[in-house]
């Protein structure tokens, strides 16, 4: 078999398999447990460059496999699957598939862009890198949950508008020139903890607003149909 499997990309393989669940439940109308994926889906992205770290004497090729391998998958995780979700969640229209179709494109140059600066990276140097070039893409992980707190206290269509901007401002941030430093593992325990509350608190007020939004929108299309 081609590849290279060993426990440095299983964390990666199982961001992966999260978000792809987390699609089908967001298609299914799920937002809840599709917000809930794209968390920990992030989670588990913010540790596999550490696990994968922690084996040495990788070949050249083992670590350039891990490279490709986390960024192909970073591209469904957090290019994809955030550009679906807010599809689904109402940024529609033109615009609105203007705006998603930047945002994916941002997503790739982001990560194209990575994967030139880390292979060149890594052929002088060992460890992992100290700052981020552009906004990482993982961070909308972080970004949407909090976004989506807002549905509670806006209307849908103003939710809409908000999703769009964010779209929009998050990709730019993601083609930008420069340089973020990477926060300590200290600083990831606590974004952990904060993005947990924020999807804690998805998990038990959203249901009611987001549906409610949605019937409500369904009702004024078939009043217009009629």
């Amino acid at each position: 078999m081609i590849g290279f499997y060993d426990y440095t990309v299983i964390l990666t393989y199982i961001s992966l398999l999260i978000s792809v669940f987390g699609m089908t439940q967001a298609i299914d109308g799920r937002f809840r447990t599709a917000i809930v994926c794209l968390a920990i889906s992030g989670l588990c992205d913010m540790f596999d460059g550490k696990i994968a770290r922690t084996k040495k004497g990788r070949s050249d090729d083992q670590k350039l496999f891990g490279v490709q391998i986390d960024s192909l998958c970073d591209v469904i995780c957090f290019g994809v699957f955030p550009a679906l979700l807010c599809y689904i969640l109402g940024v529609r229209g033109i615009l609105g598939g203007i705006v998603i179709a930047y945002y994916c494109v941002c997503s790739v140059i982001r990560l194209g862009f990575f994967n030139v600066l880390e292979t060149n990276r890594q052929r002088k140097e060992d460890g992992a890198n100290k700052y981020y070039h552009g906004l990482p893409i993982t961070s909308i992980t972080i970004i949407l949950p909090f976004v989506f707190l807002l549905s509670f206290v806006t209307s849908a269509f103003m939710f809409k508008w908000i999703l769009l901007t964010m779209l929009f401002v998050v990709a730019t941030l993601f083609v930008l020139n420069f340089k973020l430093r990477k926060p300590s593992n200290k600083q990831l325990c606590l974004l952990v903890i904060v993005v947990a509350i924020a999807v804690s608190a998805i998990l038990l007020y959203s249901d009611y607003h987001i549906r409610h939004g949605i019937v409500k929108e369904k009702a004024l299309l078939e009043e217009i149909s009629e």
